[in-house]
């Protein structure tokens, strides 16, 4: 299947000519992620640049032109939060900053079109490090915010920790560029194969690129590397702890670049393989660096890397050779890497203008070309992929047999969380796993999927997909509800009290099937061929997809009546509402209750933060209310978060966003499915708009839940925690703790989730679900009743 041709028209005149050739990276075996700093970037190259062949020109040089972006490099460069990594979610701040240099850059006549990575693909010699380090910076953070002398210092820890990384802010930017008319694309594999191909192109589908020095191993002449606009983002915290010295705005509007050409002049007229050699060892994510030159965690400076290249007959192989008894080099493979990087580079896959997926100079490419990109999928996947419908994680597991199980913000030092991503999300990731191979052909069926775990990774689980078929697909192929039976049913649910119910909500979802003859007449088996038999609006797509998500989470039946599980979610949904932010907290309470994770129990023995105040059972009262908020949102300002902090709830957070990350797969799968098994109208260019469309798009930080946590435990030194002058005292002094927050409207929000979990609770209770501590819920009721 082909991606439409509009996906791809850009406007505009090439101003920026190139003649290079195309290229890409990799190195053998597995397919490389972006580590969890997100950075896709040559240190040793980027600190000579900046003072040999950087140059300047004012913005106005680019009008009317169409720039292509690396999107992880941007997200790497945008204005970042300082306490995002103690928080969790995404920055307050960002879409503000991005929509105001949006609107900069567009102001002055520039369009730019966005390419983000899709698949991971090369190896990568320490996937844990990275992810590792962010946690331990974080620790280190954490430990200077709870010394009252230091805290002020602790900001700029927590920004230099390197979180959130890019790929995860990737979804939250694809929404935010859709929401302001920016078009992109998602590129197979690498984004930065995909940017070279775009500006080779004879129809100039982009003038020039802003992205990482990379871009010089494929092929592109000219890369910008920085704009420079008259603003600064609202990123830092306004006081509590310091602030990093804002660099001051250009006067006028200007960029930055650098040109191939420059480059090999200022390194004294290097050949130019020579100067990609020099890239490729000097390290970058492509390939680690060259050991001998990178001791102790020093390397060599780029200009000496290059020098000693350019003296050596033979290049990169003959260094190999000539210290083929270096034990890192020897442990690494390091020439046969360097042998697969090159061949990658010269035979990458990115998606053509006509909308197929094509290897480049394919008349060449060695046999074993996919050990140095990855398998490769269906080109109807990816086509899907491209257009941003489904993200690439499952589809990644699936092309290369891996799946990485990183240490989160707080460190997951906890047996608990452990146990979650080990033990009890493992059978998800294998269901949805099944479920995608299930519709694809026989390779992908048999493949064998090994997971490791930053914690063990000596221990890691596998599984061949075939011992998990047959998938439960056929069981949920009953649903093919079309648009006039899902309108009739809708028109009798909108009241005054829900006046809008969409219809991929889970609202609507969990509510239509309370009918017991409307969830009988649901029962649809597929009829394919004729194109009026499919499903074709929006709303049909998601509706069904979210209700073949509800029957494999055991919300719904095959019978499709509400399970009890089911009736508990509607008992909370009906109470928390119908906004996407609502129905995440609503479903995510709902799991972490079976799951048996949302208690009180003191999880994380090791971490600060959590209630610290009066007796055992006010502790453990406010411990479980502030982990009911935390899975809501803290109402705030697009400006950057400044309050208090705690640790515990951050490893908290940790267990919700892999519970939600796992959700979201498995119903981005019922969702891909149905278009694979042609059960849907393929012919549409909505795709984005049904991403947006179903549940659980975005994931929120835990800072409501801190907040809680801390107007509860300040009730404590009160002599009368209870009564309405303190209560009144503690709300009046909350917008202080957080003050660009709408404090009051927050502790009202999260006294309503409160509500709505509750009901939720006494309903599954009710209906048979052995609810362990339901006598630790009521009382936990009765006295958050005295202190709201």
């Amino acid at each position: 299947m082909r991606v439409p041709d509009a996906m791809l028209r850009l406007l505009g005149s090439a101003i920026l000519a190139t003649t290079s050739a195309f290229l890409s990276t990799l190195s053998k075996g597995q397919p490389l992620g972006l580590s969890a700093l997100g950075q896709t970037i040559v240190p040793a190259f980027d600190t000579w640049a900046t003072t040999h062949v950087t140059k300047s020109l004012p913005l106005s040089y680019l009008n009317d032109s169409v720039v292509g972006v690396d999107a992880s490099y941007y997200l790497d460069a945008v204005g970042k939060e300082p306490l995002v990594s103690a928080l969790g979610g995404f920055p307050f701040a960002l879409e503000s900053n991005i929509v105001r240099e949006l609107k900069d850059l567009q102001s002055i006549g520039l369009r730019l079109h966005f390419v983000f990575n899709g698949l991971d693909y090369g190896i990568d010699d320490d996937p844990f490090g990275p992810s590792l380090a962010v946690a331990e910076n974080s620790a280190l953070a954490f430990g200077i915010y709870e010394n009252r002398e230091t805290a002020a210092q602790a900001a700029q820890v927590f920004r230099s920790s390197g979180a959130p990384n890019s790929a995860a802010l990737s979804e939250f930017l694809k929404k935010v560029l859709y929401k302001h008319g920016v078009s992109f694309t998602v590129a197979p594999y690498s984004a930065l194969a995909q940017l070279a191909y775009f500006e080779k192109h004879p129809e100039g589908f982009i003038d020039a690129i802003y992205g990482p020095a990379e871009l010089f191993l494929y092929g592109v002449d000219k890369i910008i590397t920085k704009f420079k606009l008259a603003h600064q983002p609202h990123d830092a915290p306004d006081k509590g702890i310091a602030k990093k010295a804002p660099q001051l705005a250009p006067e006028v509007p200007e960029f930055l670049w650098i040109d191939r050409r420059s480059c090999l002049e200022a390194l004294g007229r290097i050949s130019l393989a020579n100067f990609e050699d020099a890239l490729l060892l000097a390290g970058s994510k492509i390939l680690s660096p060259f050991p001998p030159t990178n001791r102790a965690g020093k390397t060599y400076p780029f200009r000496d890397i290059a020098s000693l290249l350019a003296v050596t007959v033979g290049g990169a192989v003959t260094l190999c050779n000539q210290n083929s008894d270096d034990e890192e080099v020897q442990r690494l493979e390091y020439l046969d890497r360097y042998k697969r990087a090159m061949a990658g580079i010269r035979h990458h896959v990115v998606i053509t203008s006509e909308g197929d997926i094509e290897t480049l100079d394919k008349d060449s490419a060695p046999d074993d070309l996919h050990d140095c990109v990855g398998q490769r999928l269906p080109e109807e996947l990816n086509m899907y992929l491209s257009r941003g419908m489904i993200r690439p994680r499952v589809l990644s597991w699936l092309a290369s047999g891996i799946i990485l199980i990183l240490a989160p913000y707080d460190g997951g030092d906890s047996k608990v969380y452990q146990d979650l991503v080990r033990h009890q999300l493992e059978p998800l990731r294998r269901q949805t796993l099944s479920l995608l191979a299930d519709s694809l052909n026989r390779y992908y069926q048999r493949k064998e999927i090994t997971t490791r775990y930053w914690f063990d990774p000596s221990s890691p689980s596998s599984v061949n997909i075939k011992d998990l078929l047959p998938s439960p697909k056929d069981s949920i192929n009953s649903w093919n509800v079309k648009e006039n039976a899902l309108s009739d049913r809708r028109q009798t649910l909108v009241d005054k009290q829900t006046p809008d119910l969409p219809l991929g909500s889970l609202s609507f979802a969990v509510r239509s099937l309370q009918d017991a003859d409307f969830a009988a007449a649901t029962i649809t088996p597929p009829k394919k061929g004729q194109k009026h038999q499919l499903l074709q609006s929006r709303g049909e797509i998601c509706a069904n997809a979210v209700w073949r998500f509800l029957q494999l989470r055991g919300y719904v039946d095959r019978q499709h009546q509400l399970t009890a599980w089911g009736k508990a979610l509607d008992s909370v949904l009906s109470i928390a509402g119908s906004q996407p932010q609502q129905e995440k907290a609503a479903l995510l309470a709902v799991e972490l209750m079976r799951l048996g994770l949302l208690n009180a129990d003191t999880m994380f023995f090791a971490y600060s933060g959590a209630p610290g105040r009066s007796n055992d059972i006010d502790k453990r009262n406010c411990m479980l209310v502030s982990r009911v908020a935390s899975l809501g949102r803290l109402i705030h300002q697009p400006r950057g978060y400044s309050g208090p902090l705690s640790r515990h709830l951050l490893a908290y957070h940790s267990m919700v966003s892999a519970v939600q990350a796992s959700m979201r797969d498995m119903l981005e799968m019922c969702l891909v499915t149905m278009f694979l098994e042609g059960g849907v109208d393929r012919e549409r260019e909505d795709w984005m708009e049904i991403a947006l469309m179903l549940p659980l798009f975005e994931e929120d930080s835990c800072a409501l839940g801190v907040v809680m946590l801390h107007y509860l435990d300040e009730l404590f030194v009160r002599e009368d925690p209870t009564s309405d002058a303190t209560r009144e005292e503690m709300t009046s002094k909350g917008q202080g703790w957080v003050i660009h927050s709408d404090f009051k409207a927050s502790q009202q929000l999260a006294f309503g989730l409160w509500d709505a979990v509750y009901q939720g609770v006494k309903v599954a209770h009710e209906s048979g679900e052995d609810i362990k501590e339901i006598q630790m819920w009521h009382e936990v009721d009765q006295w958050l009743a005295q202190r709201r």
